[in-house]
């Protein structure tokens, strides 16, 4: 909701002060509505002497003078007001300002019955099924309040009602609510054809949207209603969850065999649904993936496709991967040295060589698979890497695995870094010298251990320092 208390009790000032109900509110966003009936409330209008004289006149103590008062912005100031009786009141003029609308539909969750019964019963009298579509947003909104599925259910039998065209404005609302809304009426009454599903499924951006049209074109599918033009706008949906279920829909459609097309694709839940469907019409996705990665040359190579052979191979296929880790590609190195760590393939030794890699996300992966034999990894040739002129990616693997590799050596790594240029390196070294402490393989007493703490000795409180001190076997 954008709006808030205080734009409504801005709001509120500037109707008290004369202003028309457009020009006080953003009659266009349900918040706006919303914030006014809080905002009015908070009271910070009813200083101004109008003000009051409403008050006299929706009690009927009124003049002349004071009968002039209720225009349509001062009435909504009255549907809003902290009293019952004077919110009743109002909602007895309102019938002749459809621009009061809005705030009839507020009341109709109101706290007190005999207003919430007076503003349903208006509500029925003036709501069709336009008002209903401009006024969806609000309406659901509110449907989300104790006491406030009144204003929604009625909308429903109206459009329900209404011609199917009547709905067209709400598919391409922007409040997202109200298009999963429309969506799930439209396919409980069948308002919109397999086709018209699926390209909802493609083109809207809400993921509750595209799955709940996904699964409607598909049913139509289930029932032999497959064509190009249910297919097609699947197949090439942007959202993976859309095309997995357009690659679903192809064995269903008896087109199979175009599943293959997928089985590279960037995503792994249209992987394994093309698996699936290349399996079921007869081929071996396993034998397609180690053609296709067998080319360690291959420029056209797609890092789906070393992620498929991952997925789907064993440890025997681990070579075709260390072949990849040279390819010109680099997100296709990435795939295989994450491919490798899934296989659970470990030889250090290749893979200490892929933390120089320029690519960071080769470094990462092969950090990650690294960290669980970090103790077999020469410190010293770790702290080369922690030079100010390496990538950073690299500078955080070596700092990483460092730490992993604990005691002596990490102490090593994190006082190297303790004053370094990199905000987030200096932040996490400073931290990791304040938690160290002493394992069983660093020396009692080791000078080089009372150097290091001595160079970050303002780390330290001096009573954690000689506490550290004397963990490690020296004294403070």
């Amino acid at each position: 909701m954008r709006g808030n208390i205080g734009d409504g009790t801005a709001a509120a000032v500037r109707l008290a002060e004369g202003a028309s109900l457009g020009e006080a509110v953003d009659t266009a966003d349900p918040g706006a509505w919303i914030a006014l009936d809080a905002g009015v409330r908070a009271g910070g209008w009813t200083h101004y002497e109008d003000s009051w004289r409403l008050t006299d006149a929706l009690r009927g103590e009124q003049d002349g003078t004071a009968a002039g008062l209720l225009t349509e912005g001062r009435l909504a100031l009255g549907l809003c007001h902290r009293d019952g009786r004077i919110r009743s009141a109002a909602l007895a003029r309102a019938a002749a300002y459809a621009g009061l609308l809005p705030l009839v539909i507020v009341r109709c969750s109101d706290w007190a019955p005999p207003v919430r019964e007076d503003a349903r019963g208006l509500l029925a009298e003036v709501l069709d099924a336009g008002s209903a579509v401009r006024l969806m947003p609000l309406i659901l909104r509110l449907g989300r309040r104790d006491r406030g599925d009144f204003a929604t259910d009625m909308a429903t039998r109206l459009l329900r009602a209404a011609p199917r065209d009547t709905l067209a404005p709400l598919y391409t609302d922007g409040d997202r609510a109200t298009r999963r809304y429309v969506y799930r009426l439209a396919v409980e009454e069948g308002y919109l054809s397999p086709a018209e599903l699926a390209r909802a499924a493609a083109q809207d951006d809400d993921t509750v949207v595209q799955g709940l049209c996904a699964e409607a074109a598909l049913a139509a599918v289930a029932e032999g209603g497959a064509d190009d033009d249910v297919l097609e706008p699947l197949l090439a949906a942007r959202n993976p969850r859309v095309r997995s279920a357009g690659v679903t829909a192809l064995r269903r459609a008896g087109q199979g065999e175009r599943a293959v097309a997928f089985l590279g694709d960037r995503a792994g839940v249209v992987r394994a649904c093309a698996r699936y469907v290349v399996r079921q019409s007869g081929g071996d996705p396993l034998e397609w993936y180690r053609r296709r990665c067998a080319d360690a040359g291959d420029a056209a190579l797609s890092a789906g496709a070393v992620s498929g052979l991952a997925e789907c191979g064993s440890r025997s296929d681990a070579e075709l991967l260390w072949a990849l880790t040279s390819h010109p590609d680099p997100v296709v190195r990435t795939r295989a040295v994450g491919g490798l760590r899934a296989l659970d393939v470990l030889d250090v030794r290749r893979l200490r060589a892929l933390l120089d890699d320029p690519a960071a996300g080769v470094v990462r992966e092969a950090t990650l698979a690294l960290v669980p034999s970090a103790r077999l990894l020469d410190g010293g040739w770790l702290l080369e890497r922690l030079a100010v002129e390496r990538a950073r990616e690299t500078r955080v693997s070596a700092f990483r695995l460092l730490m992993a590799h604990g005691g002596l050596a990490g102490l090593r790594a994190a006082v190297a870094l303790v004053d370094d240029r990199d905000d987030k390196l200096r932040h996490w070294a400073r931290q990791s010298v304040q938690r160290w402490h002493p394992t069983a393989e660093v020396p009692p007493g080791s000078d080089e251990v009372g150097e290091l703490l001595g160079r970050a000795r303002h780390l330290f409180s001096d009573h954690v320092l000689k506490r550290r001190m004397w963990e490690a076997g020296l004294k403070a």
